[in-house]
């Protein structure tokens, strides 16, 4: 599978990305919250990268990391036109969203739906992982 950035100026000319913006002429909004602690804490520099695959090839849309405040914004994301005449079932455009956090190492995916003129927010728990061998606790 060949992997495409969008900031690539010669994949932006490209068939594959003419054709996909063809099927997805509309566009979304991702908007990324990253929190641990019940969302108490905001997770400042976890990575997040937006992507979808299309006619075997990955196309990667957003590669960056949360602000102070846990976030990434208005990340624009092509999608399908809605049908005015079947609201009940909205064309959306799928897209993968991968978090990393390398203090805490972690890595975990998502899936999310992206809709013409619709903001979508995609929340982010962030667990720490606990080293139990830590103050004398051998986990016995």
């Amino acid at each position: 599978m060949n992997t495409y950035y969008i900031k690539d100026q010669e994949f932006l000319n490209s068939k594959i990305y003419q054709d996909y913006l063809k099927d997805n002429p509309s566009e979304g909004m991702l908007r990324v919250r990253a929190f641990a602690a019940n969302q108490a804490v905001p997770v400042k520099g976890m990575e997040i990268i937006v992507s979808t695959v299309y006619e075997n090839s990955k196309i990667i849309f957003y590669d960056g990391l949360t602000n102070e405040s846990g976030v990434v914004e208005n990340i624009n994301l092509p999608a399908p036109k809605l049908n005015p005449d079947n609201l009940d079932a909205p064309n959306a455009a799928k897209y993968d969203i991968e978090a990393k956090y390398v203090p805490d190492n972690i890595d975990t995916f998502y899936k999310v739906n992206i809709y013409e003129d619709i903001c979508v927010v995609q929340n982010i728990s962030v667990v720490p992982k606990v080293d139990l061998n830590v103050g004398g606790f051998n986990g016995r």
